[in-house]
């Protein structure tokens, strides 16, 4: 099976290589020409979960400004008639004009192949502007909880076991297509083999509500607190802070459509556990000054909060202060 994963960050190296391992021809594409360079010539260097096996997994990379020189070269006769997968593993703050330009690029250089786009990002409101520069192409949203820290350019450590659900949007336009339904079951397999417990599922609206309201609780309070996932429970303050973002977040979400989860707060801190080690992107991205997805995770409660006619204040204040700790940072440099 062919897959692209767009984005050279911890979720498109870890699935990168563990996808490769498993037989799959993959080929990264990056946002540096450098980091393309060193993942062709070295591989991904991926660290497992026990911290002692570790391993460099062979993959092809590309740097994502080449596009337009790939798509003069490539060759679609040589491929087969199965569907190509394309993993956008980039962020949501990502998703801007330029890179949904270079998308449709690279996706019109396999012209007369058949390709299918998974969309991995937090938060909500991606898939609908995914949809304005791909109208025809099979949208599929990814909702995973798999944990992974990239160390530097080429290496990953999957920090935390677990799940997938892989789902069609059903907003797209496409003709129904049987080879596509049999290439899904197809890839569920592979990412099986892979190593990753995945599901196809029917119910992805309520699987990105449940993904949205950990990322609500969690993402933001983390870089707020300046602590890994784990420490955030065993916070004084952290914890009576995402209790009440919790129980706000969930009224939300419920009142949009999402099935009131069983032992949703359990969840919660399970995934606190078992990424105890983890740096939220969210914290590594005020760390860095880079711009955070805050707008389509807690923005997103406030805009969905809006919409149903509820208020969400404690969602709106993680905003304000989440923009307010990105511009402290920002001024730092």
């Amino acid at each position: 099976m062919q897959i692209d994963v767009v984005g050279g960050g911890s979720l498109g190296l870890l699935y990168g290589a563990k996808l490769a391992e498993a037989g799959a021809d993959v080929t990264i594409w990056t946002r540096s020409e450098e980091q393309a360079d060193v993942l062709a010539n070295q591989g991904i260097r991926l660290k497992e979960l026990d911290g002692a096996n570790e391993k460099s997994i062979r993959i092809k990379s590309l740097w994502s400004g080449s596009v337009s020189e790939h798509r003069e070269r490539y060759d679609v006769t040589k491929q087969n008639a199965d569907y190509r997968w394309v993993l956008l593993s980039v962020k949501q703050s990502d998703l801007d004009e330029a890179f949904l330009n270079m998308l449709a690029s690279l996706l019109a250089s396999y012209d007369g192949e058949s390709v299918a786009v998974v969309c991995m990002q937090n938060g909500i409101g991606h898939l609908e502007r995914i949809k304005t520069k791909l109208p025809t192409y099979p949208l599929f949203a990814a909702v995973t909880t798999e944990g992974a820290k990239r160390l530097d350019v080429r290496s990953v450590e999957h920090t935390g076991k677990g799940q997938l659900w892989l789902g069609e949007w059903g907003e797209n336009e496409r003709n129904q297509d049987d080879s596509l339904d049999n290439s899904q079951k197809m890839l569920i397999s592979l990412l099986e083999t892979a190593g990753f417990t995945s599901f196809l599922s029917k119910d992805l609206e309520n699987r990105i509500f449940n993904k949205l309201l950990i990322n609500a609780v969690i993402n933001p309070l983390t870089a707020i607190l300046d602590v890994e996932n784990g420490q955030l429970p065993l916070h004084p303050v952290g914890v009576k802070l995402m209790q009440a973002l919790y129980e706000e977040t969930e009224l939300v979400l419920v009142k949009a459509g999402m099935n009131l989860p069983e032992n949703g707060w359990e969840l919660i801190i399970k995934v606190c556990r078992q990424t105890s080690s983890n740096i939220s992107s969210m914290l590594s991205d005020v760390r860095a000054g880079r711009a955070t997805e805050i707008d389509a995770i807690n923005g997103g409660v406030v805009q969905l909060a809006e919409k149903n006619g509820l208020q969400a204040p404690l969602n709106q204040a993680i905003v304000t202060m989440i923009k307010a700790l990105n511009l402290k940072s920002t001024m730092k440099e």
